[in-house]
């Protein structure tokens, strides 16, 4: 073998221990790093599969399956007798003369998500995995007779599906105008209503649409939005604010209209209703005091209010949509939480000024949420099943939270501390000693559990778990919560 051609294997090489890749994957893609920056040159002869297998400390088998996948890329070709070789030329990826689209991706405006909230949106599809975080109510929580009464509706009416107005569905916009209108929004019409994608489409066209580059967006932390790259990609500068029991501190924000504007129009973005993550539910005078400082100082608010219908109590806090008498409050709702992800019905309820404007965005963006899926609702809150699903789901969600709770007291009492959520999905569960919070995620990971740590929501790492009990139901919240804290006991 020529000089040019000899392997230097890494004999201290180690397979990462909190990962959710195979060995044999982590083998493939060590081999194709090394290719592609040309420690390993084309013509290259591999050792045989038993030094390989005793070289990465693994059995042969793994060997095998690694070096198949490899051959199947073309990165490798064996020579019978001759050997295993580096066979780059027939990778695209390898050539001198292909694109290296890295350098597009890495340079595109929309940065990427954090890590571990990339793996938990590939791990919730894996099979038998028991997802004690997820922000979505159970497959079995559906209204599915419900759903056959709607569509049989819609089919007898011969519609025509075709693309709706600028700001979506009339039929829709004016049902949740009504709707609305029982919360205390006593001034919203159809057309301060723009129907959206979801109601994170509602944010990305705020970002977009309506503030400067470098403007400061105000949030509790930890906060939902601390875990998108949704303002950053569009370069604003998030600061997180502090929370209690009753709320955000609001009297942390920059408190004179000069230190508002040197942040050249901010905004405050707030889920005063079941907060993601803490649960917590802002008291009524503090969300009227909110109102009043942020209409002193003119500085805009973005109520997101996912969570705002599902309450265990039949009383339900006003909106501070509802409170707000100066058109300050942009209010962001969805379907996703109360009835189905899957339909991608968001809306977002401003001035008519501002819906215009967004409405034009959006049609830029996608030329319309789904008409289907806005009909679909439109019925659903028309026909008064929409109102009669809330209040089941409720019902059911505070089961689920009740069962969730006698769990969280029997394993953790004595190391952790948490909230008593009044609705919405969540428990703030807080770790009274130092966890590895990462390493427990990979750990529950091997384990088939999948959990959501809290420090992707936060500024800071704050030692804390989002427990959803809203995925899973008594007896599946019940496995998974019991084989985490085995888990947990084992890193104390």
């Amino acid at each position: 073998m020529n000089s040019k051609n000899k392997l230097d294997l890494p004999v201290s090489w180690k397979a990462k221990e909190y990962t959710i890749k195979p060995l044999y994957q982590q083998i493939v893609d060590f081999v194709c790093q090394k290719i592609a920056c040309g420690e390993w040159s084309i013509g290259t002869k591999l050792p045989p599969q038993r030094k390989l297998a005793e070289i990465f400390g693994v059995n042969r088998s793994t060997v095998v399956t690694a070096m198949e996948e490899l051959a199947s890329y073309g990165i490798i070709k064996s020579y019978g007798r001759l050997g295993t070789k580096v066979e780059a030329n027939t990778w695209s990826v390898m050539l001198t003369s292909s694109l290296d689209w890295g350098k597009y991706i890495n340079s595109g405006a929309f940065k990427a998500n954090n890590h571990i909230i990339q793996e938990i949106n590939r791990l919730e599809f894996k099979p038998n995995i028991l997802r004690l975080g997820t922000g979505e109510i159970a497959p079995d929580l559906f209204p599915y007779k419900m759903w056959d009464k709607v569509l049989s509706k819609i089919s007898k009416k011969h519609i025509k599906f075709g693309y709706l107005e600028t700001l979506g569905s009339i039929q829709l916009r004016q049902a949740l105008a009504d709707h609305l209108h029982k919360q205390g929004m006593k001034n919203i019409t159809a057309d301060n209503i723009l129907i959206t994608s979801g109601s994170l489409q509602g944010l990305q066209l705020i970002s977009v649409g309506l503030m400067q580059e470098k403007a400061a967006v105000y949030m509790e932390m930890p906060t939902y939005l601390k875990s998108l790259e949704v303002f950053q990609s569009a370069g604003m500068k998030l600061q997180g604010i502090g929370l209690d029991k009753q709320g955000i501190k609001y009297w942390q924000i920059p408190s004179t209209v000069k230190d508002i504007n040197e942040k050249k129009f901010p905004i405050l973005y707030t889920i005063p209703t079941n907060h993601n993550p803490t649960g917590i539910n802002m008291s009524l005078s503090r969300r009227q005091e909110l109102i009043k400082f942020c209409q002193e100082r003119q500085l805009p608010i973005i109520e997101d209010a996912a969570y705002q219908e599902l309450n265990f109590k039949k009383v339900m806090l006003p909106s501070l949509k509802s409170l707000d008498r100066n058109d300050l409050v942009i209010y962001l709702g969805t379907a996703s939480k109360t009835l189905a992800p899957g339909l991608r019905v968001g809306w977002l309820v401003a001035t008519e000024a501002i819906v215009q404007r967004l409405g034009d965005i959006k049609m830029q963006m996608d030329y319309g949420t789904s008409s289907i899926s806005q009909l679909i609702l439109a019925e659903f809150i028309n026909s008064g099943l929409y109102e009669k699903h809330l209040s089941n789901l409720c019902v059911e969600l505070q089961k689920r939270c009740n069962n969730a709770l006698a769990f969280i007291k029997k394993l953790f009492g004595d190391i952790a501390v948490w909230n008593k959520p009044q609705g919405g999905f969540y428990i703030w569960l807080t770790f009274n000693k130092y966890i590895p919070i990462e390493k427990l995620f990979f750990m529950a990971v091997q384990n088939n559990i999948l959990i959501a740590p809290g420090d992707v929501y936060d500024f800071k790492p704050n030692n804390s778990l989002r427990i959803s009990y809203a995925y899973l139901n008594c007896e599946e919240f019940g496995i998974a919560i019991t084989k985490l804290a085995k888990i947990i006991m084992k890193l104390l």
